[in-house]
């Protein structure tokens, strides 16, 4: 090979190195530049993360209050329905107070006090409050026997009387009726 062939193919090599290494920096600054958009998604990956959970944790917290509220003032509606219940024993009270004679007295307070029980007990059935009922038969689980009687008109086990009135909360019993069952 002469002289000049042999340059050409150094410069041919030459060439060709600077070729392969122009590819490897063009190859490295396009993972450069892949590795800095990954970068910048992630910083905003991270962003809407933060973001979201930061939301997240207030509504959490929103929901936790607006809770305890609705626990705290559950009773609100029932309690502004007893205040006309208030309002008639109030006036009740205050009639005993007037110069009607005793007796006029006597049956006005009557009929005060039952038309107050009356509403009262419209509030207590209106918020799934209601008596026992006295036909009801003996149940353990309603009914708490606290005498037993000799009765030719009842069976054994069955009510003769009520001495004091159960009540049930929808299906739960608030309190037992106290009864008198025959033997």
């Amino acid at each position: 090979m002469s002289q000049e062939e042999h340059e050409t193919v150094e410069n041919s090599d030459l060439e060709n190195e600077e070729s392969e290494a122009q590819e490897e920096a063009s190859s490295e600054s396009v993972q450069e530049n892949e590795l800095e958009a990954l970068k910048v998604a992630l910083a905003q990956s991270e962003d809407r993360y933060q973001r979201v959970h930061a939301d997240f944790e207030n509504i959490r917290k929103r929901l936790e209050k607006e809770k305890y509220q609705a626990l705290e003032y559950s009773n609100e509606k029932f309690a502004k329905e007893l205040i006309p219940v208030v309002d008639s024993l109030s006036m009740a009270i205050a009639a005993t107070k007037s110069d009607m004679d005793a007796n006029e007295l006597l049956q006005k307070l009557e009929e005060g006090v039952e038309l107050t029980m009356k509403q009262f007990l419209s509030v207590l059935e209106k918020h799934g409050i209601t008596p026992v009922s006295e036909d009801e038969p003996f149940d353990p689980n309603i009914h708490h026997a606290v005498q037993q009687i000799d009765s030719p008109d009842h069976e054994s086990g069955d009510i003769v009387s009520t001495f004091q009135k159960g009540y049930r909360y929808k299906d739960r019993t608030l309190r037992d009726a106290m009864v008198i069952i025959a033997n």
